[in-house]
Parts: C-alpha cells; structure tokens; sequence
C-alpha cells in the first residue's frame, strides 16, 4: 500500500492563507472511508492529513467464506436459506457481501419464503439499493431493509428485536496483527442476549498497515514540523491500535505526542470508538453525538475550537 502517494491524492488544495480557521487535522481511516472524510475536512477550510494506520478489505479467503453461505445450485438451497436476517456493520462489510455476489449464477436467496432483513448502519445503507436487493432475491417484496435510528451496532441489535431462536449471518471482519475490538464479540453477545443465532462469517480483513504508517504524524508533530498537528480523528479502535504500534517502532508513545503539539485535539467517530481509544490510553477531546455520517464528528470538532476561542 503506497500511503504517501494515496495520501497526495486526497490532499485538497491548501486552504486560503486568509483563512485564519485553517487547522491541520490528520485521520487514520482506511481507504474505503477516506475521500468521505476528507471531503467533510475540507468543507471546513482544514487540511485534511490522510495517515491511514489499517487496511480493511476483502481476501481470496474472506470471499470464500461468504460464497459457501451464498452458493447455490438449481437443485440445491444455499445456507442463507435457512437465515432471517444479515447484520452489516461496516461499509465495507457490504462491498465484499456484494462482490461474493457478483460470482454467482443463482441469487441466493429464493423468491418465496418470510421476510428477510438486511440491517446496515447510517451512510452505509446507501449501498443497500435495488441493484443490490436483486442480487440477494429475485422478489424484492422479500425483503426489507432496516436502518436503525441510532447508527450503534447496539442501535441495530434493538431495531432487530427478540429473534424468537432465528439466525442472523453478521459479516464481521478478520482482525490481523491487531487485538480485535471489542465491539465485534459484544455485537454477537447481545444479538444473542436477545434471542437470535448469530452465526459470525469473517467477510473482510482488518490488518495493520505497518511499522511507518505512523510517519506523517511523527513528521507533523515533530520540532521540524513545527508541531504543526492540530487535531486527530480517528473513526475505529483498530485504528488507534495502529497508530499506537506503529509509534513505537519510533521510539515514541502518545503521550510523546502530546508534549510534541499540547494544543492538539483528539475526536472520536462515536461513543465506541471514543471507549475503546481511552481504553488504549488515548485520551478523547471530542466525540460525536451524531454519527450516522462523518460530518458529525467534524461538526463536533468545529464546535470545540470555537469554544476554546470564546
């Protein structure tokens, strides 16, 4: 993964030299969620800083273990067959359930049966379209799509409600070279708790980036940098992880980095992300209390410069 180079690509162009807000925000989201973020960055006249500290992808082995849930035959049922549900919790749980689809011959489910449920999380419901409904069933009456109001995995295991013994397929993601978060089996514990069979299928890889994917904010914060790093967001405690790992090939740890730049503010993507940072020993500044879309933990780091400047 050539970082540097993905990190140009991202890079807005600098903002106004008379825009006094200009701050310098790095985030360590993988690719898949980058541009998004930094869109919302740059509405704000900041300069987005892309040090993405994880991978997260599909795998030749990932889309295996999708496919034997989703193969079928004409004279043979596929295993999502005997499901009610999916759970997606990630964006890019939903892109590698859609390209293990797009190697089949026979949608995998059949067109006749109960309503089944597709759950995703805020934005990430938008890839949950007509052209995807027809991958999973001829009949789109079949199934219905639920969004749930607070974009929590615990939010989504609420608008599920009592399962009553039925079996919902979560697509969760393969952690390597990390610890796994703690959200993952919390999921699967509470959708237990409350009465469904959650069957855990490792849809995607999450992987560490790698010793230097800590450069850009060593550099940044660093006296030749001019400790010029004015905030951090990170969107995954995975992400924190990495960063983490990745400072210690430095020879440095966080709190090295908040002697480097005392001013800079820390933002969470949500109350779990924000948990599993301080568990890590990162303090938060901020968390969102919106987060069905990365703008709202811009928002909220808006409003706590514009607090500290009162």
């Amino acid at each position: 993964m050539e970082t540097p180079k993905a990190l140009q690509n991202l890079q807005p162009p600098p903002p106004s030299p008379n825009n006094n807000t200009s701050r310098v925000v790095a985030f360590t989201t993988p690719q898949s969620y980058a541009a998004r973020l930094s869109h919302f960055l740059h509405l704000k006249g900041w300069s987005p800083l892309w040090c993405p500290t994880v991978v997260v992808e599909p795998t030749p082995h990932t889309k295996s273990n999708l496919r034997r849930y989703l193969s079928s035959t004409p004279q043979t049922k596929s295993l999502l067959q005997d499901f009610s549900a999916i759970a997606f919790t990630s964006r890019i749980g939903i892109s590698a359930f859609t390209q293990a689809m797009d190697e089949l011959t026979l949608p995998p489910l059949s067109p006749f049966g109960n309503t089944f449920t597709i759950s995703a999380l805020g934005r990430d419901s938008e890839l949950l379209d007509d052209l995807f409904v027809s991958k999973v069933c001829k009949n789109p009456e079949r199934v219905r799509i639920m969004i749930p109001p607070v974009a929590t995995p615990t939010g989504l295991v609420e608008s599920l409600g009592f399962g009553r013994g039925k079996r919902v397929l979560c697509p969760v993601p393969l952690v390597v070279g990390l610890e796994e978060p703690l959200v993952v089996p919390d999921f699967l514990r509470d959708l237990s708790s409350n009465g469904w069979v959650a069957v855990r299928v490792d849809g995607y890889e999450t992987r560490w980036a790698g010793k230097k994917c800590a450069e850009v904010v060593v550099g940044m914060s660093s006296e030749e940098g001019g400790g010029g790093l004015d905030a951090v967001v990170f969107t995954s405690t995975a992400e924190v992880e990495g960063l983490l790992k990745s400072l210690e090939e430095f020879g440095l740890d966080w709190e090295a980095v908040r002697k480097r730049c005392p001013q800079l503010v820390v933002a969470a993507h949500g109350p779990v992300t924000a948990s599993g940072a301080e568990r890590l020993g990162v303090g938060v500044d901020v968390v969102s209390s919106r987060f069905d879309s990365f703008g709202g933990v811009v928002d909220a780091l808006a409003f706590k410069w514009k607090s500290l400047e009162c």
